[in-house]
């Protein structure tokens, strides 16, 4: 079960937060601004044209015989009637008094004759945009100022900017989206090299600890150097713990069989009846204790190993050789024969201190539980793909119910409970298998009594 991790947020969803939030706004002004540039542009392009055809209404007065004289030019009118079909009205005035066109028309109070002035009105239910302007003649000996005003309504243009607005609308939808791709692709990019180095990591075994050499960008650079410190430092403390698991199956090992040693040496020289009971079940917590301390290094030892394996070829073949030539002595004792059918080299790949660690308890076991005069054998084959290590006994087998949980932690059967053991050794079997990617199967000889073991292992 893989170990929950606290997450809080994502990177690459903060930096599109960001960047959409600043695209939306750049959006949001790139639409404001389109849109005031193009009223400004449309109101002085109209402003322009009335301004052109005041002046030239203006410029069509003329005083004859002490008269003005007014003939409206067509050119004043057509200019703003070719732009749209907007209505347009007029109004001109002298001295304030007016003389022709639309007299409630809204014109700028005093008009001045150096520049056009506008203003924008409400005029028949309409808006209207007004320019004014003004000039003065010399009319029969007498100064007077004539004035002309020239309307226009805006419905065009209104129009117009709702075109504009439309496609600054587009513009700004297009601009945003163009942004939100890049910023995908930006977010990706920024984040690529994080991702490249928790795959470099993923990648490596448990026993890689290398530090990381691959180049990384500046803001990484901490995040990998505190990684590198930490595989040092986790380095040097599996290398300390695997040294103290084996210092210290050597100091608890070596003073229990002193200890016990010097027990049956006191069992041999006392004579009363009660002592000697004494002794022997000092001698029995003896082994107990000696066994059950060296099994939970031997656990201890193939957890840690299993962790980060030393993986390299290996002949079983022989490894079941040397591992039956080291117990035989310990069979003799117990006059049990073993024997060994491993006529061909089965090469496998894995961890030889984990394997014979495996082995040796399942053939403690198999000598442990046997009868006196029986017979151990262990067959190393080739089967199916798979190599397989087999450990047959003569012993009292498994219960007839429940043998599946007999791997478990110090989980024994029913009908051995009068025999010194801790529930390790199959333990301890069915974890090395499982680390090398293979399987551990127990179950009953079908002829004649006694337990078989298999360890299986991969092929090489």
């Amino acid at each position: 079960m893989r170990e929950q991790i606290n997450r809080r947020g994502s990177i690459l969803r903060q930096l599109l937060v960001v960047l959409l939030a600043g695209a939306a706004l750049l959006a949001v002004i790139l639409f404001l601004l389109v849109q005031s540039f193009a009223l400004r542009l449309s109101e002085e392009s109209q402003d322009n044209i009335l301004a052109a055809s005041v002046t030239s209404i203006l410029d069509a007065v003329s005083v004859q015989e002490g008269e003005l004289v007014l003939d409206l030019p067509y050119s004043a009118f057509s200019m703003l009637g070719n732009l749209s079909d907007d209505r347009v009205f007029y109004a001109i005035r002298e001295n304030g008094t007016f003389l022709t066109g639309y007299e409630d028309l809204p014109e700028v109070s005093n008009p001045s004759p150096e520049e056009a002035r506008f203003i924008t009105a409400q005029y028949q239910n309409e808006e209207v945009r007004v320019v004014s302007a003004a000039r003065q003649l010399f009319v029969d000996g007498r100064l007077v100022m004539l004035s002309a005003s020239v309307g226009q309504t805006r419905q065009a243009q209104a129009i117009t900017l709702k075109r504009i607005s439309r496609n600054a609308g587009a513009l700004g939808i297009g601009f945003f989206l163009s942004t939100a791709l890049l910023a995908y692709f930006a977010g990706r990019a920024a984040i690529a090299p994080l991702e490249r180095l928790t795959a470099s990591v993923t990648r490596r075994g448990p026993q890689d600890l290398r530090p990381v050499a691959a180049p990384v960008p500046r803001e990484m650079a901490p995040l990998v150097s505190a990684l590198n410190g930490f595989m040092e430092r986790l380095k040097t403390s599996l290398a300390r713990s695997e040294d103290f698991i084996a210092e210290a199956a050597h100091r608890v090992r070596t003073p229990l069989a002193t200890v016990r040693t010097q027990a049956e040496t006191t069992l041999m020289r006392v004579d009363r009846d009660e002592n000697r009971t004494s002794l022997r079940e000092m001698i029995r917590a003896i082994d107990e204790s000696s066994r059950a301390a060296g099994q939970l290094l031997d656990h201890a030892m193939v957890s840690f190993r299993a962790d980060h394996l030393e993986a390299e070829e290996i002949d079983l073949s022989q490894l079941a050789a040397d591992m039956v030539h080291r117990l035989g002595p310990l069979a003799d004792l117990r006059d049990i024969s073993m024997f060994l059918d491993a006529p061909d080299p089965v090469r496998s790949t894995g961890d030889p201190i984990l394997i014979q660690n495996a082995l040796r308890n399942l053939l403690d076991n198999a000598i442990k539980y046997s009868q006196a005069e029986g017979e151990v054998a262990v067959s190393v084959r080739a089967k199916n793909g798979l190599a397989c290590v087999e450990v047959r006994d003569q012993g009292i087998g498994f219960p007839e119910k429940g043998a599946e949980a007999l791997t478990g932690r110090f989980i024994r059967g029913s009908n051995v409970e009068t025999v010194v053991g801790s529930g390790l050794g199959l333990t301890i079997a069915d974890e090395v298998v499982g680390a090398h990617g293979g399987s551990l199967s127990i179950h009953n000889n079908s002829e004649g009594p006694g337990a078989c073991v298999t360890m299986f292992f991969p092929l090489l």
